[in-house]
């Protein structure tokens, strides 16, 4: 099997694994706990946060270990308009719908949303964030890249703006984490999300940075573990695990980027040359490298899918968190695309492991099965396919 959905999830790495193993056998304490047992567990979760602060220049005191993404998104929205007196956020219309809905829930009780437009590409323009700054505004919620088209946004310019107008600045950054290079001092980041699962560690953790100095609420009280902003045992083998792959992460980021780069051009290439009436989408060059995403026209995606699976070949049509709930793209939408357009799309995402020789396979599977769906497609006069 090719497996070529890495914005899902990523395979656990073996260093990862092994780093984990212990947690669960002989170094079993409660974190909380005062004896040996509790000591050791709490130590490894102290060093976990420092690695998991140094893929992003963080201090460890500012990293709030989380559940995953989706936490980190909903803790940095209700954390900060419950902490501030504020009532208007600004966001994009491409967001995660770990952003979109928590702020439909919060426009039920009563903050104004704003929901910024982006181009054909996907890009947010600054100028637009500006614009719409008010003394009620309390957040800037935007995303680092998009986790369908991968499309990276001008994050430095809007910290610009946003450290200039004392305006809280978050950013979801579970896509990009480990793909690009991130210092949040020199971004002006206030809040930024991470996931562990997208970048070779195992699921069901996360953390959100938290600038020194940035107030917010907690969501979840109780023992009151991670200095009352989160309580709960914390989960020690998964944290040391995460914080292990954001190691891993880190030492070979150059690399990984070259690898992704080298792959993600090659694939573009090669398709865009073997199959006609096909699109790419997402900024040419402001991209993550490991996101490649297409239009085929004349194709519904998810019969691609179907396809592709069937020919060992595992990929997407855009965001795993919602594929349950079938409706058309919002990313798409937003990005002015037909409905025609919006089915026919396929995300591939590469990762650590792929190789060139499943690159090549992948492409004239695609070529096979595309032709082969366009030969029955009601778009076949159209296009002449």
């Amino acid at each position: 099997m090719i497996y070529l959905d890495n914005a899902a999830s990523t395979p656990v790495h073996e260093k990862v694994i092994e780093e984990m193993i212990p947690y669960f056998k002989e170094q079993y304490g409660n974190p909380s706990s005062i004896h040996k047992y509790g000591r050791l567990a709490n130590i490894a979760i102290q060093n976990a946060r420092k690695r998991i602060a140094s893929l992003i220049n963080a201090g460890s005191s500012e990293i709030l270990i989380t559940s995953g993404g989706t936490e980190s998104n909903n803790t940095a929205l209700y954390g900060i308009v419950h902490h501030n007196k504020g009532k208007h956020i600004i966001t994009s219309s491409i967001e995660h719908d770990a952003i979109l809905e928590p702020c439909k829930r919060l426009e039920e009780e009563g903050f104004q949303i704003t929901y910024l437009p982006v181009d054909k590409y996907g890009l947010v323009n600054p100028e637009d964030v500006e614009k719409e700054i008010s003394p009620d505004t309390c957040l800037v919620s935007i995303m680092f890249a998009n986790n369908e088209v991968g499309t990276i946004q001008p994050i430095a310019e809007i910290g610009k703006i946003t450290q200039e107008k004392k305006i809280v600045f978050h950013t979801d950054a579970i896509q990009a984490v480990g793909k690009t290079l991130i210092n949040v001092k020199e971004l002006g980041i206030d809040l930024l999300s991470i996931s562990s699962h997208k970048i070779n560690g195992p699921k069901g953790v996360g953390a959100l940075y938290i600038r020194k100095g940035i107030k917010i609420d907690p969501l979840i009280l109780g023992g009151g573990q991670e200095n009352g902003l989160r309580s709960g045992t914390e989960n020690v083998a998964s944290i040391v695990g995460f914080g292990m792959a954001c190691q891993l992460a880190n030492n070979n980021i150059v690399q990984n980027q070259e690898h992704f780069r080298k792959l993600g051009m090659k694939l573009i290439a090669d398709i865009l040359k073997e199959i006609p009436h096909t699109k790419l989408n997402g900024h040419p060059e402001k991209r993550i490298p490991n996101n490649i995403h297409f239009t085929f026209l004349g194709v519904n995606g998810e019969d691609l899918i179907i396809k592709l699976d069937e020919n060992k070949v595992a990929a997407s049509t855009g965001s795993a968190c919602s594929v349950k709930v079938q409706k058309a793209s919002h990313v798409l939408r937003a990005m002015g695309f037909s409905h025609e357009q919006i089915t026919g799309s396929l995300r591939l995402t590469i990762g650590i492991t792929n190789t060139e020789e499943e690159i090549n396979e992948t492409v004239q599977v695609l070529k096979k099965i595309v032709k082969e769906l366009r030969a029955v497609s009601p778009y076949k006069e159209k296009y002449n396919f």
